[in-house]
């Protein structure tokens, strides 16, 4: 009776407290198998991300090469583009010379600059010497305090004008609830919907002006950013998993059933 109550108390104490021994039999293969895949998964998973990283730091540097480079002609973006062209024009600084189109101003809303919050203005511009439309956001202005329906005080000159910026694929968009409107105050405005909206012979890419803060306007443009650091962060996590299943696997597995052998 009292060896059945020690093997009672001893089955107990090793489903609450655990054991000082290693798991065996098929449970070892079971728990062995655990956590290889688990270090395995781990490390892969830190591993890609890793060349997420290298990724956005090509990237980046492919777009600050591009933005090194000579000004383009305005009239690059008049004709058709082939395939391809178009990643390769990203980002590039251009030269355009055009006249206004102003009562076809887009003001995007919910824009926010520095700690308050307006609008992007985008301008169509037909350049000169072509029939051609460029799609330009010219700045940001802010919105008025109480009504939201009143559009900022912008002044777009007239007659023939010469401005520089850099090519990009879109205006920045936002999250918005339901279909876009047709007035002058938008979410989002997409390019290829503008262009059937307007009948304007718009050009496939966008150009994002630059330069000081005139005519009502700012273009204080964030620099793009690579996102490293996000992906650094995900690896040292995932690296950090990996390496802590290692550690917990050899602890209850290897070096402490070996003290307790050596203690027995």
């Amino acid at each position: 009776q009292a060896d059945q109550n020690a093997d009672e108390r001893q089955r107990h104490e090793h489903l609450f407290h655990g054991t000082d021994y290693p798991v065996t039999g098929w449970r070892a293969v079971v728990v062995v198998l655990a956590a290889l895949l688990g270090v395995a998964v781990t490390f892969s998973l830190g591993r890609w991300q890793l060349s997420r990283a290298a990724e956005k730091q090509a990237l980046h540097a492919a777009i600050a090469a591009r933005q090194a480079l000579p000004a383009l002609d305005g009239l690059t973006l008049a004709r058709p583009l082939q395939p391809g062209q178009a990643q390769v024009l990203l980002h590039r600084r251009i030269t355009l010379r055009g006249q206004w189109l102003a009562e076809r101003s887009i003001y995007l809303d919910n824009r926010p600059m520095g700690r308050h919050t307006g609008f992007y203005v985008l301008t169509p511009l037909r350049l000169a010497g072509s029939d051609a439309v460029v799609l330009v956001q010219r700045g940001w202005a802010p919105r008025h305090r109480s009504e939201r329906e009143t559009l900022p005080p912008v002044q777009t000159p007239g007659g023939e004008v010469r401005i520089s910026g850099r090519i990009a694929e879109h205006p920045p968009r936002v999250y918005q609830l339901g279909r876009e409107g047709q007035g002058a105050i938008r979410q989002n405005l997409d390019l290829d919907a503008f262009r059937a909206e307007t009948g304007l012979p718009l050009a496939g890419l966008m150009v994002w002006q630059t330069g000081a803060a005139s005519e009502g306007l700012r273009r204080d443009w964030p620099e793009a950013d690579s996102g490293v650091d996000k992906h650094y962060g995900y690896a040292f996590q995932w690296f950090g998993l990996c390496a802590l299943i290692g550690v917990l696997f050899l602890w209850f597995q290897v070096v402490r059933p070996f003290y307790r052998s050596r203690q027995a």
